[in-house]
C-alpha cells in the first residue's frame, strides 16, 4: 500500500508540475527603432534592467497565424511613441466592423479621434479647474464619442503627424499640452477660448490641423458626413464592459482608473463567466472586440508572442471573480494596454486562444509582428473591459433588462 501511495503521489506530482520563472535581459527592438528614427533623445548607455518572467520552454503555445479563425482586420501598424493604445485598438476594431458591415475596407485615421480627446480633455481640465487626470491614456469607449462629436475621417485625410517623421511621436508635444494646462491652474486662469486656442495651436504644430472636409473617391466629405454615409458605424450602437465585484453586477458603473477621466459610467457590470462567454460567444459568431487591460505580468512575452499565466502566479483552477478584483484592488491589475481581439482557437486540450492586435512596440518583436497569443487564463484574469457591437451581446444585454 505504501509503495502505491508513493507511486499515484509521483505520477500526480508530475502532472501537475509547477511552471517555472527565471531572469532574462529586458528587450524591445523596436522601441529602440521609434526612438531612433524619431531623433528625439540621444541613447545613452545604460545598465541591462532585468524582470522576472515566465519560463516558456515545453510550453505548447500557437506557432501561427493560420491556426486560428480570424476576422477580417487590417495589418498592424505602430502607435510609435504615444500612449495612445486605447485609440489604435479601437480604431483598428471599427475598420473591421466597416468590413463586417459594409464588406468595404476602409484605413481610418487613428490620430483624428486622439485630437479631439485632447480637446476634450483640455475642457474637461477648465471645467473641472484642474481636477481631471492629465495623460496619453484613456478608454476604448472615448472613440465612439470622438466619432459621435466629430465624425471620422480616412487615414489618408489626416496623418496625424508631419509627413517626413517615421513614427507617431507625442513625447514632447504632451510635455506642452500639460505644462500649459498646469500652470493655467496655478495662475487661476480659466478663460475657455483663450486656453482652447492655445491649445489647438500646441496640437496642430505637432499633429496638424485636421480636416473640416476632404474628397474620398472623387467625393466631398466632412468627418460627420463620413462616418454616416461611407463608413455606416452608429456609435450608439456599441456598449462597453467590465467585470468587477466592488460594483453590483447587472448594473451600469464607472470604470474607475485615472484614464476614464470623464468618469464614464456606461459599463455593463457582469460577474466573470458572464464576461468570458461573451468575448467567446462573440468571437466565433463573426463580431472582433476591443479589449483592455493589464499586460505588465511575468506570463506576457513579446519574444514568444504569447500571454500566459503562469502557475507560481495562480494556479488556472483558482482564478475567480475573487482573484480578479483582489488583483484590481491592490494595484496589481492596472489599465495599462488596449488591444483588438480578432481571432481564437481552441487547442487539444480544449483551452481557448485569443489572436491579439497590438499597435505596441513590444508587439513588434516576436516572430509575428503586431500580433500576439492570449492564453484565456490570461484574458479571464487580467483583462478589464471591452467595446463591442450591441448585437455580439445580445443575450447579455437581455439579462439587464429582465
Amino acid at each position: 500500500m505504501i509503495k502505491k501511495i508513493g507511486l499515484l503521489l509521483l505520477t500526480t506530482i508530475g502532472l501537475n508540475a509547477q511552471d517555472k520563472g527565471g531572469f532574462e535581459s529586458y528587450s524591445n527592438p523596436f522601441y529602440g527603432t521609434i526612438m531612433s528614427e524619431s531623433k528625439i533623445y540621444e541613447q545613452e548607455e545604460k545598465e541591462a534592467s532585468k524582470s522576472f518572467k515566465m519560463n516558456f520552454d515545453g510550453k505548447k503555445i500557437p506557432k501561427s497565424l493560420a491556426e486560428f479563425t480570424i476576422i477580417e482586420a487590417e495589418k498592424p501598424i505602430s502607435q510609435g511613441n504615444t500612449g495612445t493604445c486605447w485609440c489604435f485598438s479601437t480604431t483598428s476594431f471599427y475598420e473591421s466592423e466597416i468590413q463586417r458591415l459594409t464588406g468595404n475596407k476602409i484605413n481610418l485615421s487613428e490620430l483624428y479621434p486622439v485630437y479631439f480627446e485632447y480637446i476634450e480633455k483640455a475642457k474637461g481640465y477648465i471645467k473641472t479647474r484642474g481636477k481631471t487626470n492629465l495623460g496619453e491614456g484613456s478608454e476604448t469607449n472615448a472613440v465612439q464619442r470622438m466619432m459621435d462629436w466629430y465624425g471620422i475621417v480616412p487615414a489618408e485625410a489626416y496623418h496625424g503627424k508631419p509627413n517626413n517623421q517615421p513614427y507617431y511621436n507625442h513625447e514632447k508635444m504632451f510635455v506642452e499640452f500639460e505644462a500649459y494646462l498646469k500652470n493655467c491652474k496655478q495662475i487661476n486662469f480659466w478663460d475657455e477660448a483663450a486656453i482652447i486656442s492655445n491649445i489647438k495651436s500646441i496640437l496642430n504644430y505637432y499633429m496638424g490641423a485636421p480636416p473640416t472636409a476632404f474628397k474620398y473617391n472623387g467625393i466631398t466629405y466632412t468627418p460627420k458626413s463620413f462616418l454616416k454615409n461611407v463608413t455606416k458605424i452608429k456609435p450608439n450602437d456599441y456598449v462597453d464592459f467590465m467585470s468587477l465585484m466592488q460594483k453590483p453586477y447587472w448594473s451600469q458603473e464607472e470604470y474607475k482608473v485615472p484614464d476614464n477621466w470623464w468618469r464614464s459610467d456606461a459599463y455593463y457590470n457582469v460577474p466573470l463567466d458572464e464576461f468570458m462567454f461573451a468575448i467567446k460567444n462573440a468571437i466565433k459568431n463573426g463580431y472582433s472586440i476591443s479589449i483592455g487591460g493589464d499586460v505588465s505580468e511575468s506570463g506576457y512575452s513579446s519574444n514568444y508572442d504569447a500571454a500566459m499565466v503562469p502557475s507560481y502566479d495562480i494556479p488556472s483552477e483558482f482564478i475567480d471573480e475573487n482573484a480578479r478584483q483582489f488583483r484590481f484592488s491592490n494595484g496589481t491589475t492596472t489599465d495599462d494596454h488596449a488591444i483588438h481581439l480578432i481571432g481564437y482557437k481552441i487547442d487539444e486540450t480544449g483551452d481557448w486562444w485569443f489572436l491579439i492586435k497590438d499597435s505596441g512596440s513590444g508587439a513588434r518583436n516576436g516572430n509575428f509582428p503586431g500580433y500576439y497569443f492570449y492564453h484565456e487564463d490570461f484574458v479571464k484574469l487580467k483583462m478589464m473591459t471591452f467595446t463591442i457591437h450591441k448585437d455580439a451581446v445580445k443575450s447579455t444585454l437581455d439579462k439587464f433588462k429582465k
